[in-house]
């Protein structure tokens, strides 16, 4: 590889590196999000402990 390749491609990778990440959210449906709306928090919401409470049942 030439120098003038090398730092191009450095160059590349940081600034791909330097690129704020987006949050994981643990949303199945991207149409879920549009349809919820803002004021309900993710975290800590009464449907989480619905799912909690059904997850330790057996059906």
């Amino acid at each position: 590889m030439k120098d003038s390749q090398l730092k191009a491609l450095l160059k590349k990778t940081a600034a791909k590196a330097s690129q704020q990440k987006k949050p994981s959210r643990s949303l199945f449906d991207p149409t879920l999000e549009a349809t919820r709306g803002k004021s309900e928090p993710l975290e800590g919401s009464e449907a989480e402990g619905i799912f909690k409470e059904m997850k330790r049942r057996e059906f």
